[in-house]
């Protein structure tokens, strides 16, 4: 009897260890669908936050190179008028020794109107 009771317990251990592993086994596979849900929400996000992220470093970037060539043609500009700047101080400098020599050379023709009128 012991042997048959034993049998009996183990038939009945079975089968409500086989019902608690198919009910486990049902609220593991229902978690992992949610888990799996989750995680792929997550990464749809995750793949829009960083497609976000990586169009403002884009935009980031060409506006830098805007500005870069912006300051090399601001720069081009400025040489140029610093060149611009030298040759005018030349041209300055030099009508400036003519008029000083018209204003010498018209004195000198005014003193001679002056002796000329003194010999009349």
């Amino acid at each position: 009897m012991d042997n048959e009771l034993l049998q009996a317990l183990s038939g009945l251990l079975d089968e409500k260890l086989g019902n608690i592993e198919k009910r486990f086994d049902k609220q593991l596979e229902s978690v992992e669908k949610k888990f799996n849900k989750q995680l792929e929400s997550m990464e749809k996000k995750f793949d829009k936050q960083l497609t976000a992220i990586n169009n403002k470093l884009d935009e980031t970037y060409l506006i830098v190179k805007a500005l870069e060539h912006s300051a090399e043609v601001s720069k081009a500009v400025q040489d140029n008028m610093v060149n611009d700047i030298a040759h005018i101080k030349g041209d300055v400098e030099a009508l400036r020794k003519d008029l000083t020599n018209v204003e010498v050379i018209t004195a000198s023709n005014w003193a001679d109107i002056a002796k000329l009128k003194a010999v009349k």
